[in-house]
C-alpha cells in the first residue's frame, strides 16, 4: 500500500480533491444552483433590475428638483443605459412651472445624453398647458424634443393636432412638422378629464 500510494500518489490526490468537491456539492445543494443562475443572469449582460422605485432628486443646490416613480428600472451591465417601464416623472425648475409626464417605457442612454419614451405619453407643463404623444426622443445635451408621431397639445383655448414635432428647450420653441390643425376654444381643454 506504500508503494502504491509513493507510486501513484498525485492520482489520489485528485482523486481526495473530487471527492472533497463532490461532498461540497453535495452540501450546498440547490443553493449551488441558484448562486449559480444569479450570477448566469448578471453575467448575461442584463446588469440589475429594481422594482416600483421612487426616486427624488431634490438637492437644494440644485435649480432643477425630480421625482421619477416606476414599476421597474434595469441598469445595463455598464450601468450607462437605463430602461424604465410604466413610469411618471414631475419636474420642477426654479422660476418656471412645473411639468410631469407618464408613460409606459423609456430609455436613458448616458453617453450621449438621449432619453426615448413611448407609450400613450401624457404631459403637463404648470396647469395649463397638456401634451399627448406615442413617442418622444429628448436630447439632454442638445436640448431637443422630437418625434414624427401624432402629437396634441391643449392650452387655454386652443388645442394644436398634427404629425412630428420639434422642440428647442433653450429658445422655448416648438414646432410641429405636418398636418397641423389648430383650433380656438372658448374654455381651456387642459381641465377636462384624464
Amino acid at each position: 500500500m506504500k508503494r502504491f500510494l509513493k507510486k501513484h500518489w498525485p492520482l489520489v490526490g485528485v482523486a481526495v480533491l473530487l471527492f472533497l468537491v463532490g461532498f461540497y456539492f453535495a452540501k450546498a445543494g440547490k443553493d449551488f444552483f441558484k448562486t449559480t443562475a444569479l450570477i448566469k443572469d448578471v453575467l448575461s449582460g442584463e446588469g440589475v433590475n429594481l422594482k416600483d422605485i421612487h426616486y427624488r432628486q431634490d438637492d437644494p443646490d440644485e435649480k432643477v428638483k425630480w421625482v421619477l416613480d416606476a414599476k421597474e428600472v434595469r441598469f445595463s451591465e455598464d450601468r450607462k443605459i437605463v430602461r424604465f417601464f410604466e413610469f411618471y416623472l414631475e419636474v420642477d425648475a426654479e422660476g418656471r412651472p412645473g411639468f410631469s409626464l407618464k408613460g409606459k417605457k423609456g430609455i436613458y442612454q448616458k453617453e450621449t445624453g438621449k432619453l426615448e419614451l413611448w407609450g400613450k405619453l401624457d404631459g403637463s407643463y404648470g396647469n395649463e398647458y397638456r401634451f399627448l404623444t406615442e413617442h418622444v426622443v429628448i436630447n439632454e445635451k442638445k436640448g431637443t424634443v422630437k418625434n414624427e408621431d401624432p402629437v396634441e397639445i391643449f392650452g387655454p383655448f386652443f388645442t394644436v393636432k398634427g404629425k412630428g414635432i420639434f422642440v428647442d428647450l433653450s429658445a422655448n420653441r416648438i414646432k410641429i412638422l405636418s398636418d397641423v390643425v389648430t383650433t380656438v376654444n372658448d374654455e381651456a381643454e387642459v381641465s377636462r378629464t384624464q
